[in-house]
């Protein structure tokens, strides 16, 4: 059997850091009020120099680093973005041409902040059905972009940057849950949702970008209840219990949304990565950002079970299991 494992993993952060008392200047807002609403203490905005490409090109190259390998060895490349550099191309091909890779495939996926974790399902199929090898995996996001900087119920929310992984297909597995790599995926959408979280422009429809628009109190109501559906289904498909979990990683949009979702879970404290008070929403780049940090510093450790869970835009969700 052949199972998708992570072999290599990197992030990329624009190089200014924006502190919620600069926020202060800008918007009617106070540090104490976006950490005690969001859990939010900074986030990193991208310069004019820095795009959705050159943050995912940067964090491409850390993943190849780690795994030991360069692009000769990727076979495709797929990028999980509601921010790319042009309508198109793909900023995915993009990123491939920044790389120097000229063979293989590249593409964009968007489910917005759930787009990474459609990007590994998409990944998986690639590998289990034999079309590729390794993919290279990759969110990347510049939303402050797309924020009205005079809607303070927003623009203090997001941030900018870019995570990357490297699936590579492991063959002669045992099918079971001691295996390596992803173990269960599950992903949804309702259309019905499409009004409490968007982008009021589009090429098809204003001709501008536009600028990102929420109703959060809706958008809260639905995401515990959506996210623990499709981390439970997880668990179901699996057999495995939310006690054997070793890490939970999940979309770090709002630490209420996450303390409230691993504890409806079940999940212990201990165990749940948390990275919204230093990088801010980052919408697609927000689970693969999160995942290297407790990768890089030891907490994520080989055999260990991990949950990777998302909500976003759409609305979109989705949850993956992998054993490190």
């Amino acid at each position: 059997m052949i199972r998708s494992a992570i072999c290599g993993i990197g992030s990329a952060l624009p190089k200014k850091k924006m502190l919620n008392s600069e926020l202060e200047g800008i918007v009617e807002t106070s540090d104490a009020w976006i950490v005690q609403r969001t859990g939010i203490r900074q986030r990193y905005i991208a310069g004019k120099d820095e795009t959705t490409v050159s943050l995912g090109a940067s964090a491409a190259r850390a993943a190849l680093d780690n795994a030991g390998l360069t692009v000769a060895d990727i076979d495709c490349i797929i990028l999980a973005t509601a921010t790319p550099n042009h309508t198109f191309p793909a900023s995915a091909v993009e990123i491939q041409n920044a790389l120097g890779m000229s063979h293989g495939f590249a593409f964009d996926v968007q489910a917005v902040c759930s787009g990474f974790v459609f990007a590994m399902t998409t990944a998986d199929l690639y590998l289990k059905g034999g079309m590729a090898k390794r993919v290279l995996v990759i969110g990347a996001e510049t939303f402050s972009r797309i924020l009205d900087w005079n809607d303070r119920s927003t623009c203090v929310l997001f941030g900018d940057g870019a995570g990357a992984v490297i699936l590579e297909a492991v063959e002669n597995q045992s099918g079971t849950n001691s295996d390596r790599g992803i173990l269960a995926c599950k992903q949804r959408s309702d259309g019905a949702y499409v009004d409490k979280l968007y982008v009021d422009g589009g090429p098809s429809t204003t001709q501008t970008t536009g600028h990102l628009r929420m109703e959060g109190r809706e958008v809260f109501k639905h995401a515990v209840g959506m996210i623990t559906d499709v981390v439970d289904e997880c668990f179901s498909a699996t057999g495995i219990s939310p006690s054997e979990l070793d890490w939970f990683v999940p979309h770090q949009a709002n630490k209420r949304i996450i303390d409230a979702s691993a504890k409806k879970l079940g999940i212990a404290d201990h165990k749940v990565v948390i990275t919204v008070d230093q990088h801010g929403n980052t919408s697609a780049a927000s689970v693969p950002l999160a995942l290297a940090v407790a990768v890089n510093d030891g907490r994520i450790k080989k055999g260990d079970l991990v949950m990777l869970e998302a909500m976003g835009g759409g609305f979109t969700w989705g949850a993956i299991l992998i054993r490190w």
